[in-house]
């Protein structure tokens, strides 16, 4: 049986890819973008299963209306995919009120908006997925980004909280923590702070740490979304990639190691 999705930033990176997948095996979309232009080629080939909706999803009345029109359009939600966002670059102390809350406001109050906003209507029908775009940076962090990693650490701790409210209603929920891929995340649709020369070693360190030099395929996730979708008992976190898991097994070592080390005070500080 066809699926319907709704998927946010559906005009490029992951969310294009995604969403090429799910019509292509015949499944419903309901996309949206900031820009309807981005979406013709799509509306152009799957006139029938392509809903195209404009959507800033920092707007939440615009997110609640969004859901429901697709939700009324194709008369089911089986898929949320909370997937528009960026990255900010720029060390803490260098970042702006506005930058800082942007980078938030999207990343997420957006994806909480539109959780919200399917939330009743996978009740009422006992089922639905929701997908949460997270990141390696949503469970580690690095300089340079913490206001990006401040966005999705948020979003892995109300989701994981989410997937226990929502599992008696039959919806589940899967976080998925891409490493590095050849999209346009650290160019074309970053921002960035002004900087600060104070910070120029930090930077510098920062940019000659190892990094992937073999970044994944964003098209090679079109198969892994399917089956995350598809699957009786799906994950609540996956990584995408070959990195993350290294990074993740090194983090959790390293803060099990000071916990333990650190026990005896813990052990002070709770009294009697």
């Amino acid at each position: 049986m066809s699926k319907t999705w709704f998927i946010t930033g559906a005009s490029k990176g992951f969310g294009r890819e995604w969403t090429e997948a799910a019509l292509e095996r015949g499944d419903s979309v309901a996309g949206t973008a900031r820009k309807l232009e981005t979406l013709d080629a799509l509306v152009d080939k799957y006139p029938e299963t392509f809903l195209p909706l404009q959507l800033d999803v920092t707007d939440r009345d615009a997110d609640f209306m969004a859901v429901q029109k697709a939700a009324e359009y194709f008369g089911k939600l089986d898929i949320v995919v909370n997937n528009a966002g960026y990255g900010h670059f720029g060390m803490i102390e260098e970042l702006t009120e506005s930058e800082a809350r942007a980078q938030l406001e999207t990343n997420l109050f957006g994806a909480l908006w539109i959780t919200q906003a399917a939330l009743p209507i996978m009740r009422k029908q006992g089922s639905g997925h929701i997908i949460q775009v997270s990141s390696i940076g949503g469970i580690s962090a690095f300089p340079t980004v913490g206001v990006y990693h401040a966005s999705k650490w948020a979003l892995e701790g109300f989701s994981q909280s989410l997937s226990q409210e929502v599992a008696g209603f039959g919806i589940n929920v899967t976080l998925v923590e891409p490493g590095g891929f050849s999209t346009d995340w650290s160019g074309p649709s970053a921002s960035r702070s002004e900087q600060m020369e104070e910070y120029a070693d930090v930077r510098k360190a920062a940019a000659s740490r190892p990094t992937a030099n073999n970044p994944g395929d964003p098209t090679a996730t079109r198969g892994a979304i399917l089956k995350i979708v598809d699957a009786e008992k799906p994950p609540l976190r996956i990584f995408f990639g070959r990195a993350p898991l290294d990074t993740a097994t090194k983090d959790y070592e390293s803060r099990l190691a000071t916990w333990n080390e650190w026990q005896p005070v813990s052990i002070e500080a709770h009294g009697n």
